[in-house]
């Protein structure tokens, strides 16, 4: 299963999107966590130190080596150097599996210990001195969409994203590679206006969709929430001292997480769980290579010097009976 976690900045994404990694390591359920916003705070939220956090390797930093591992003995890709991050997968590519190793975890996941368990945490990585007015954020997020296009998962593992804040997501066709995404919402009418323009975005694409309210504090927010969200609204969260803690450096173990917390992450879990019903492996290959072909005809092809189209396998479909991977 592949969730993510958007949102406007501050409300409460990567606090959301930890503990629901969380309540899923405790659940044992294998889980990759993913920070792809580019104020890199999943590390901290999952409880690491400052110099941890910030120690964590860069999937940015490794995309030739992602991508010369996905591209494998695919004939239709000559090069690494001609993959960009919409390339898809076909005969011969390498894929990735959420509970096998391969050089890519090795290069870029890292172990986090939560309780008596623990959970892979992958980051795209900080911008750097050198990128400092002269790149995009999306040039980082690129080795997570890429990594996610070669992604065979099933219903009791799970990757989870932090994605980048307000509708930045929609800059690249990543916002359509999960089976849900969970837009927290703050009760106020900016929050709000996030959700109306996420929402039309992905209108046409298929994009399963459900408002998680934070710092619900009063039945007025509760309210308005409802008025503005309607059906698409899943769950509200409130003040948590569990979290305030925990923002402070001063972890508990997650069962002492308070209970109505709790039932809300089991009711995101059974949500995203039912999403499973909904995957159709076929829509999402097609929207994959729907994508790789408007980057390619829009600034792909004149990058690389090559006709990015011909990279598309007809036969392909990516699903749970793909090609397996080569051992790492």
């Amino acid at each position: 299963m592949k969730i993510a976690f958007v949102g406007k900045g501050g409300s409460g994404k990567t606090t959301l999107s930890s503990l629901f990694i969380r309540h899923l390591a405790a659940s044992r359920i294998p889980v990759i966590a993913v920070d792809a916003d580019i104020n890199q705070h999943l590390g901290a939220a999952l409880g690491l130190d400052e110099a941890s956090a910030a120690s964590l390797p860069a999937m940015g930093a490794h995309l030739p080596l992602i991508k010369e591992y996905l591209r494998g003995a695919n004939p239709r890709i000559s090069s690494a150097e001609t993959m960009i991050k919409t390339t898809p997968p076909g005969d011969g590519s390498q894929l990735l599996h959420v509970g096998r190793g391969n050089p890519v975890y090795d290069a870029c996941a890292r172990t986090i210990p939560l309780d008596d368990t623990s959970v892979r945490l992958m980051a795209t990585g900080p911008f750097t001195e050198s990128d400092l007015g002269v790149a995009c954020y999306h040039s980082k997020v690129g080795a997570v969409e890429l990594c996610l296009n070669h992604l065979v998962d099933g219903r009791d593992e799970y990757v989870v994203v932090d994605m980048t804040a307000g509708s930045d997501s929609f800059a690249s066709g990543m916002f359509t590679r999960f089976d849900m995404t969970f837009l927290v919402a703050e009760p106020t009418r900016k929050g709000i206006a996030v959700y109306r323009q996420y929402k039309e975005y992905a209108r046409d694409f298929d994009v399963s969709l459900k408002v998680v309210g934070n710092k619900v504090q009063s039945p007025d927010d509760l309210a308005f929430l409802r008025d503005e969200v309607g059906d698409d609204l899943l769950v509200t969260v409130g003040h948590s001292d569990w979290v305030r803690a925990m923002e402070k450096g001063r972890t508990a173990p997650f069962a002492q997480l308070e209970e109505a917390n709790r039932r809300a992450l089991d009711t995101l879990h059974t949500t995203a769980d039912a999403a499973y019903g909904e995957r159709d492996w076929e829509r999402y290959t097609r929207q994959m290579v729907h994508f790789h072909l408007k980057n390619a005809e829009s600034w792909g092809n004149a990058k690389t010097g090559a006709d990015l189209a011909a990279q598309v396998d007809p036969a392909f479909v990516l699903s749970e009976g793909a090609a397996t991977p080569q051992p790492a």
